[in-house]
């Protein structure tokens, strides 16, 4: 009965998602996850002047309170309820799956980029961007704006979207959110730059690790979007330049889904980025086939969705044939 309800309460999470969104309210988990990672870092950090070792040391003190703490309250919660009431444990493992993804407010965040451009206000659109990526957005053009939105909607397929939804799917909400933990961290203290190149490496090589898995299938599921999307999405040169492209990057794991929609919208993306006034060197990812418009913002979401649907079904399928084999 376990996993009939763990099966449920992963659709329900899915549903809940597509309807409502990243609910608002002050006291979302990840929010306290944040705000937790900001408190161990200005308590770590008070003092700059600590030697490199030390800051790693302190980093992966971080990275474990943080993970513990994260696994032990999530438990609690879900374990608990369920003790409780089967009920009970239904729905609050749907309220927290339903709140480890964010395939609705990745859309809803990228549209506001998408409205401001189709609306030729640059400022509000500098603006928009600026919320969804960490690069400087000041000196942005519109088909820069638009090419940054659809690489941000592009690689959180992976790390937004699918990712939580394959942890959560394997572990329920307690893997889901200690990888939302490990994401999060990497996120906030995982640069490298002068202040986190020591403290946020233990976060940051963790981030890699547990994305290696998920960036993979996500890129894969987004080719076979592609033969659902329409006639906007060229599937054999998603795959083409998936199989060339897919390293373009720093990270290990962030050019796969941008590889794969570069290759299905005939773009060319990524290319050197200025971060905190400083110019980074990036190699491109794609072809420019044709010129970047902010329509295509609408497609790399559309390919987002629907690779978060087949996921799902992949994901409720195995739960059925383990359920059958119990």
């Amino acid at each position: 009965m376990i996993i009939l309800y763990h099966m449920a309460a992963t659709l329900f999470g899915f549903i809940l998602d597509l309807i409502l969104g990243d609910p608002e309210w002050l006291y979302h988990p990840v929010r306290l996850i944040g705000g937790l990672i900001s408190r161990l870092e200005k308590r770590f950090l008070s003092d700059e002047t600590i030697s490199p070792e030390a800051k790693r040391k302190k980093g992966i003190a971080t990275v474990v309170i943080v993970c513990l703490t994260t696994v032990l309250v999530t438990a609690i919660i879900v374990i608990g309820c369920y003790m409780l009431n089967p009920i009970a444990g239904l729905i609050a493992e749907t309220l927290l799956s339903y709140s480890i993804l964010a395939a609705r407010s990745l859309r809803d965040e990228s549209m506001k980029v998408y409205r401001a451009v189709e609306a030729k206000d640059l400022e509000g659109a500098r603006k928009a961007v600026s919320m969804i990526v960490g690069r400087d957005t000041d000196s942005m053009d519109y088909p820069q704006i638009s090419r940054a939105a659809v690489e941000t909607v592009a690689e959180n397929t992976s790390d937004g979207v699918i990712g939580p939804m394959l942890y959560t799917a394997i572990g329920g909400p307690i893997l889901g959110y200690l990888y939302k933990a490990i994401n999060t961290m990497d996120s906030m203290i995982g640069y490298k730059n002068d202040r986190y190149m020591d403290f946020g490496r233990c976060a940051a090589k963790l981030d890699d690790i547990v994305n290696y898995l998920p960036a993979r299938i996500s890129a894969y599921l987004m080719i076979v979007a592609c033969f659902f999307a329409g006639k906007d999405y060229d599937a054999k040169n998603a795959g083409r330049i998936y199989k060339r492209d897919r390293y373009n990057h720093a990270s290990p794991n962030s050019a796969h889904t941008e590889s794969v929609c570069a290759g299905a919208l005939g773009l060319r993306l990524a290319g050197n980025a200025s971060y905190f006034g400083k110019v980074v060197e990036k190699p491109f990812i794609g072809d420019a086939l044709r010129e970047i418009e902010a329509e295509d913002i609408r497609r790399a979401n559309r390919l987002m969705f629907i690779s978060e649907a087949l996921c799902l079904i992949f994901c409720l399928l195995i739960m059925g044939i383990v359920l059958k084999g119990c």
